[in-house]
C-alpha cells in the first residue's frame, strides 16, 4: 500500500524526524517499507515545456516534429501522440532524464532521418495513472522550464508498506499514522466533523433494507443533494495522483480520498438512478448478468451479496459498483453507503468473480464497523465543501447486532516474564492509549484493556504483549551475557521419517512432495473425502485421502517431459472421514502417515551386456523388503498374497507383523492408470507408519571381530525331490554343536543322470570357536558327524560316494 509523507503530516507532526528514522521505525512495528519513491528523484531532468512549434514527419505518416522550449533553449522533438499540437504546455523529459514507466534513458537519437533532443510524456509514462491515450496536457498557467514534480506537485516522498493480512487497520493514513503517534509519543490528529444539514428528512428522501444481517452486519447511509459534478480541486488530485489513484471528479475523488484517509471504502450512487430511491442488501436468487463500473458483464450467483434499489443490483457488495448508478456529470444527488460487510462473503465473491479492487481488499480483511459513520459523514462534509450540495438531515443507520469491543486483560509481571526484561508501567500504558486501546480498569499488577474494533486481531493478553513489544522497540531488548540452560536429552519428532528418506534414497528412490489438497472426486475415489470449508479452488477441494493420486499426477508430469524410468517416493498424512455428516470432533476422522513408494517404466535399460527390463511386481515386493531390512533388520512379517484385485490393484500382496497390517501394494488397475492419463504399468506399495513406529527398533550393539579364524567346508547331498529345502538346513543347524556358526545353500541341480524324483543341494558350513582355533581333527569329526546324521534323517547319499 502506498502512503504519502505530505498527507501523513496532516494527522501527525512528523517535523524533525527523517524519512530514514520513520522506515526503520515502522518496518521494526510490523509495517515493513518494501520501497521509498522520492518523487523529485523520478522526475529529474524533465520539465514543463512548450510546444512552439508542429509539423508533420517528411518520412512517417503518424510522426510528428515539434519545436518545445524549456524556457532558455528550443529542441527538436519527433512525438507520435494524436493529441499534441502548438501552444500546448507539456512534460518535457530532456536528454539524460529517466522515463519512469520503464527507466528507458533519453538520449539524442535519429528517427527516420530527423533527429530528436528529448521526449514529450503521456501520463502512463510518467507514472501518473494509466492513460496512454495521447499525450499529458498541462495546465495553462504552468510555468515553463519549472521542474515537472513542482509543478504538478509531485515533490512528496511515497512510503510502499507491506501490510500483513492481520493489520486491516493500517490499511489507511490514519492507520500508520497511529502508529507513528504510539512510536514517537506524538498527538494524533483526527480530522474534526463540522457541518449543518438542512430541514430535509434523509428518510424522505431515501430507505434501506438488509435482507442478509450475516454477511452485512452494518449499513449506514448519507444523502447529499443539489451537487455540482466537476474536476476535483488541485490539492485533492495532487493527493490521489502521489497514492497512485486516477482523478475523475470530484464526488468520486471524495470517496477514494476517504478510503485511502480512514481505511473505509465507501460508494456514491446517483440517488436518482435508484428505483423507489431504495437501498436492499440481500443475495440473488438465481443466477443474473451484471454489469460492473468496468463495464464488464459478469455473472452473479445467490452466493454474491448485492446491493440493490427496488427493482434491480446496483452493485456488488463490498467489491464494485453498478454501470447503472453510476455517478455521471448529470447527478445531482448522492446517496453515500458506508457499510460493514462479513469479510468471508466478499473474498468469495471476490475471489469467484475474479475481481479485486481497493474496497474488496479492505473488507475481507475486515474493516472497523464503528468508523462507518465518521467515514460517510467525512465524505458528506467534503462533498458540500466541493461540490456545493446540502446535506440532509439525520442519517439511516441500520445496525441490529452492535458488535461489542473485545475485553482482555493485561498482566505486567506477564509481559516481563515473556520479554525477559521490564518495561515502565507507565510506557505501556501510553503506547496503549496511543493506539487507541481503552484502558478502562488500573490496578497495581495489572490493567484491563478494551480493544478498539478496528483492531479484530487482537484476542488475547499475549497479543496484547506483543503490542507493546513493536511498539517499545525490539533493539530496546537489554543483551543477556550469561543464560543457564538444564542440558536434557533432545527428542527430535523426525528422525524415524529422516532415517527413513535415507533408506529411500540409497535405494535409488527419488523423494516427491504433492499437493495435500485434491479434488472431491479423487478424493473420493482413493477414500471417504473431507471437504474443505473455504477452498481456493475447485482442484483443492478436500484434504487428501491417499498419497497414490498425488504420486500418480507426478509420474504423468514426469511422462509429459519423457522422464518413463521413474522411482518415487512419498511421506505425509492422508485424511478419511469415519462418520457421515458434519465434523463435530477428532473421532469423526482418521488421520494416518504414509510412507508410498512407486516404481514405473524400464527396471534395466539395454546395455551391450544385457537387455532391458521391465519394473515388474518382483522388483516392488524387493524394494519393499529392502526397505523393511534396511530399517528394521531381520523383522519377519507374514505375506499374503492376492491374484484377484481390488479396486484399485490388479494383483497385490499384504504385510503384516504381530497382527496388524504394516503395508499393501501391487500393480495399480488400468482403470485408474486412464483416469490420470498414464500409458505404462504402475506399482506401488502403500506403508503403514503409525504401525511401523511402534515396532521396537533393534539395539545397536558392538561386536567385536574374531579372534580366531573360521574354517569352511562344503558338501552336496542327493535327496527326495519333495523334500522341502529350508527343512534340511534347519535340521542341520539344531543338530550340530554350537561351532557351526552358519549354513548356507549355494546350488540346488536337478538331472536324470542323478536318478527319478531326486536333486542335489549344495551347502557350505561355517565352523569357528570364539575360545580357540578349532584343529583339522575337531572339525572333521564335526563335520562327518553331521553328514551321517542328515543322511539317515532324510535317507540322502553324499553326492560323489
Amino acid at each position: 500500500m502506498k502512503i504519502s509523507l505530505n498527507w501523513l503530516n496532516d494527522y501527525i507532526d512528523l517535523s524533525g524526524t527523517t524519512i530514514a528514522e520513520i522506515s526503520d521505525k515502522l518496518t521494526s512495528a510490523g509495517l515493513e517499507i518494501e520501497e521509498i519513491i522520492d518523487q523529485r528523484k523520478i522526475f529529474n531532468n524533465i520539465v514543463v515545456g512548450y510546444v512552439k512549434e508542429k509539423q508533420m514527419h517528411p518520412n512517417a505518416d503518424k510522426l510528428t516534429l515539434c519545436k518545445v522550449s524549456d524556457g532558455q533553449n528550443v529542441f527538436n522533438v519527433i512525438c507520435g501522440a494524436p493529441n499534441v499540437d502548438t501552444g500546448q504546455k507539456i512534460p518535457f523529459a530532456k536528454i539524460g532524464a529517466t522515463i519512469p514507466e520503464n527507466n528507458f534513458k533519453i538520449a539524442k537519437v535519429k528517427i527516420r532521418g530527423e533527429v530528436s533532443e528529448g521526449m514529450i510524456c503521456s501520463e502512463r509514462e510518467l507514472g501518473i495513472s494509466d492513460n496512454h491515450d495521447g499525450i499529458m496536457v498541462l495546465s495553462e498557467r504552468a510555468e515553463v522550464g519549472k521542474n515537472l514534480s513542482d509543478e504538478l506537485g509531485l515533490n512528496d516522498v511515497i512510503l510502499d508498506i507491506n501490510v500483513t493480512p492481520n493489520r486491516s487497520d493500517a490499511l489507511s493514513h490514519i492507520g500508520v499514522a497511529r502508529d507513528l503517534s504510539a512510536i514517537f509519543n506524538k498527538q494524533l490528529k483526527i480530522p474534526e466533523i463540522k457541518f449543518t444539514e438542512s430541514d430535509n428528512n434523509i428518510n424522505k428522501l431515501a430507505s434501506v433494507e438488509i435482507l442478509n444481517y450475516i454477511d452485512c452486519p452494518r449499513y449506514f447511509a448519507k444523502v447529499v443533494t443539489d451537487v455540482r459534478i466537476n474536476e476535483s480541486p488541485e490539492w485533492l488530485k495532487k493527493k490521489l495522483l502521489n497514492v497512485g489513484l486516477r482523478p475523475i471528479n470530484n464526488i468520486v475523488d471524495i470517496t477514494n480520498f476517504v478510503l485511502y484517509e480512514t481505511g473505509q471504502p465507501l460508494h456514491a450512487f446517483d440517488l436518482d438512478l435508484l428505483a423507489n430511491k431504495k437501498i436492499i442488501v440481500r443475495n440473488e436468487k438465481e443466477k443474473v448478468k451484471f454489469t460492473t463500473l468496468d463495464d464488464k458483464e459478469r455473472e452473479i450467483t445467490s452466493t454474491d451479496l448485492m446491493i440493490c434499489d427496488g427493482k434491480c443490483s446496483v452493485a456488488v457488495a463490498g467489491v464494485m459498483g453498478g454501470k447503472n448508478s453510476e455517478v455521471t456529470i448529470n447527478t445531482k444527488n448522492i446517496l453515500i453507503e458506508s457499510a460493514y460487510f462479513n469479510p468471508s462473503a466478499i473474498r468469495k465473491t471476490s475471489k469467484r468473480l475474479g475481481l479485486s479492487t481497493d474496497a474488496s481488499y479492505r473488507f475481507e480483511r475486515g474493516v472497523d464497523p464503528s468508523i462507518a459513520p465518521y467515514a460517510a459523514n467525512r465524505a458528506a462534509q467534503l462533498m458540500r465543501e466541493l461540490t456545493g450540495g446540502t446535506i440532509a438531515k439525520d442519517s439511516i443507520d441500520i445496525y441490529p447486532k452492535k458488535i461489542i469491543p473485545r475485553k482482555v486483560s493485561l498482566r505486567f509481571n506477564r509481559i516481563t516474564r515473556i520479554l525477559g526484561f521490564e518495561i515502565p508501567k507507565e510506557s505501556i500504558q501510553q503506547i496503549l492509549k496511543n493506539l487507541q486501546f481503552n484502558i478502562f480498569k488500573n490496578v497495581n499488577s495489572q490493567i484491563e484493556v478494551e480493544v478498539p474494533t478496528f483492531r479484530p486481531d487482537i484476542e488475547r493478553e499475549i497479543d496484547l504483549i506483543e503490542e507493546v513489544a513493536r511498539i517499545y522497540g525490539y533493539d530496546k531488548i537489554p543483551p543477556v551475557n550469561k543464560i543457564s540452560i538444564t542440558l536434557e536429552e533432545r527428542v527430535y519428532q523426525n528422525t524415524f521419517d529422516d532415517k527413513l528418506r535415507d533408506i529411500m534414497v540409497s535405494l535409488g528412490f527419488f523423494e516427491i512432495v504433492s499437493n495435500s489438497l485434491q479434488k472431491e472426486e479423487t478424493a473420493n475415489k482413493f477414500g471417504t473425502a473431507i471437504n474443505v470449508l473455504n477452498p481456493k479452488s475447485y482442484e483443492m477441494a478436500s484434504v487428501r485421502t491417499s498419497l497414490i493420486p498425488g504420486m500418480l499426477i507426478t509420474i504423468k508430469k514426469n511422462l509429459n517431459v519423457q522422464e518413463k524410468n521413474l522411482r518415487f517416493f512419498e511421506i505425509g498424512q492422508i485424511f478419511n472421514r469415519i462418520k457421515d455428516g458434519k465434523l463435530i470432533d477428532f473421532s469423526d476422522f482418521i488421520e494416518e502417515s504414509k510412507l508410498l513408494i512407486g516404481i514405473t517404466g524400464k527396471a534395466v535399460e539395454s546395455e551391450w551386456y544385457e537387455k532391458d527390463r521391465q519394473f515388474d511386481f518382483y522388483d516392488l515386493k524387493e524394494s519393499v523388503e529392502q526397505t523393511l531390512e534396511f530399517f528394521f533388520t531381520n523383522i519377519k512379517c507374514i505375506e499374503k498374497f492376492y491374484k484377484d484385485g481390488n479396486d484399485l490393484f490388479e494383483y497385490y500382496f499384504e504385510k503384516e507383523f504381530n497382527g496388524k497390517k504394516i503395508g499393501i501394494g501391487g500393480k495399480i488397475k488400468k482403470e485408474i492408470l486412464d483416469y490420470f492419463d498414464i500409458t505404462q504399468d504402475v506399482y506401488v506399495f502403500d506403508f503403514n507408519l503409525d504401525i511401523l513406529k511402534q515396532i521396537e527398533l533393534p539395539i545397536k550393539k558392538y561386536q567385536e571381530l574374531l579372534k580366531y579364524p573360521k574354517v569352511i567346508r562344503d558338501f552336496a547331498i542327493i535327496i527326495d525331490k519333495k523334500t522341502d529345502n529350508s527343512d534340511v538346513m534347519k535340521f542341520i543347524l539344531k543338530n550340530s554343536l554350537n561351532v557351526l556358526k552358519n549354513i548356507k545353500l549355494f546350488d540346488i541341480f536337478e538331472s536324470e543322470s542323478l536318478g527319478k524324483d531326486v536333486k542335489s543341494l549344495a551347502f557350505q558350513l561355517e565352523f569357528w570357536n570364539s575360545e580357540k582355533t578349532l584343529t583339522e581333527e575337531e572339525v572333521d569329526k564335526y563335520f562327518w558327524d553331521m553328514i551321517e546324521k542328515t543322511k539317515n534323517k532324510f535317507n540322502a547319499k553324499l553326492r560323489g560316494e
